[in-house]
């Protein structure tokens, strides 16, 4: 009697025991961190085949739940290599270059499969793949060229918005450096790879990497990315024109898009140049060796003599806010009130910048229309700043007359004072 009373708490404890621990496996299972035969052994490999814990864990697979055999196939919970990778549990081991792509779109291209995941993630980027110069060389047997894995990386993949991801846009320009900076593998292509060094010198690098703008411009951008494809000379401007929409329709409207089309010119990289976009200055424009249009204008021709009229027009515009900027600051380090000349100036900036945009048209008018309203402005704050000085001028005048005064009237008494005593002392004698 007392045996079988001792008995069934052990037998409760035990079976206890047995339920908790298969719960354990199966969250772990479920959640993608059982135990892995395949990290067990690949843990201690070196790079690429080296893949511990923290790395898998790291991965967008598998923080989903994917597991090794999602893409390798075999069974990652049998402890022996053989059962591990028996081609049974359909062990495929490490695809080929060429069947990468294809690997990815089993899930990727899978709308009704990528939905339970992500359903915002396009599912496109295959039959996208194949229209670029990438697949199209793939397809032709070129495994030199990038696949999947080249750009996301392979067991250490992170999304996009991720900082540390290899396609975060703060990133994709390096990515893409990996081989087309690299002279000797992009030989055989005639490619140049000067590309990565004239964009990290560019305004676009500037405000993305300096200024932290990560809607500036990256390879991908202009270029796509699982469709990637150099923009062709004709539609150069309308890749532009996505960011700079007010240039494009100007420019729509300008003496110049008839001419770049007749030379057969890209009309944005003409001036601008591709990657190595610098941040424009006045000094592009104009008759200078810095300026652009000589390099189609000479002496005596009409566009020569309108980017003249332009420059000055904007030279003159700047000056005159400088000057009207140069005072206000003169009055206000006074202690001047000139808060809404200061407005007001902000305005006359203002019509510089539209005047700078307005460039793009090619035509002195309309340009001279808004510096033109920018110099009324100019012209009114300078008033105002020295208006400004004038009054300081003015009470520092009174405030020195009135200490005279005070002056004068302390000495004064102070005579006064020893005339009395004086007289005083004289009567007391």
């Amino acid at each position: 009697m007392m045996t079988r009373i001792t008995a069934r708490p052990l037998l409760l404890l035990i079976a206890a025991s047995l339920l908790l621990a298969s719960s354990s496996f199966a969250a772990e299972a479920q959640s993608g961190t059982a135990k892995s035969s395949c990290v067990d052994c690949h843990a201690s490999f070196p790079a690429p085949t080296g893949v511990t814990e923290e790395q898998w864990a790291a991965d967008i697979h598998g923080q989903k739940g994917l597991t090794c055999s999602s893409c390798h196939g075999g069974d990652p919970k049998d402890p022996s290599p053989e059962g591990a990778m028996s081609k049974k549990a359909g062990f495929r081991g490490k695809p080929k270059r060429n069947e990468i792509p294809a690997m990815c779109a089993k899930c990727h291209a899978d709308g009704a499969y990528m939905r339970q995941y992500n359903p915002s993630l396009r599912t496109d980027q295959l039959a996208q793949y194949q229209t670029s110069v990438h697949g199209k060389r793939l397809a032709k047997a070129d495994t030199k060229v990038a696949v999947c894995i080249d750009c996301h990386s392979v067991h250490g993949i992170r999304p996009a918005k991720d900082p540390r991801s290899t396609v975060n846009p703060l990133n994709v320009a390096n990515t893409c450096a990996r081989c087309h900076a690299d002279a000797a593998y992009m030989k055989e292509y005639k490619i140049k790879t000067d590309q990565f060094a004239g964009y990290s010198a560019s305004a676009h690098h500037d405000a993305m990497t300096v200024r932290g703008d990560l809607s500036a411009p990256t390879c991908t951008t202009c270029h796509g990315n699982h469709g990637a494809a150099p923009p062709g000379v004709a539609s150069v401007e309308n890749v532009c024109s996505t960011c700079h929409v007010f240039q494009a329709q100007l420019f729509d409207t300008s003496p110049h898009k008839a001419a770049f089309a007749a030379m057969g010119a890209g009309s944005c990289i003409t001036c601008h140049s591709n990657h190595r976009i610098t941040h424009p200055t006045d000094q592009l424009i104009g008759t200078s060796n810095e300026a652009v249009c000589t390099n189609c204008h000479a002496a005596g021709d009409p566009g020569f003599a309108a980017a003249a009229r332009i420059h000055d027009d904007l030279g003159k515009l700047d000056d005159a806010l400088k000057s009207s900027e140069q005072v206000l600051d003169q009055a206000e380090r006074s202690g001047m009130e000139v808060s809404q000349a200061r407005l007001e100036e902000a305005q006359g900036r203002d019509s510089l910048i539209k005047a700078r945009v307005t460039i793009h048209s090619f035509q002195p008018g309309k340009v001279e229309q808004d510096t033109q309203a920018g110099m009324k402005i100019a012209e009114k704050t300078h008033q105002a700043g020295l208006q400004a000085l004038a009054e300081r001028d003015y009470r520092r005048k009174g405030l020195g007359l009135s200490l005279i005064t005070i002056v004068a009237v302390l000495i004064g008494l102070r005579m006064y004072i020893r005339q009395i005593e004086s007289r005083n002392q004289s009567g007391g004698t």
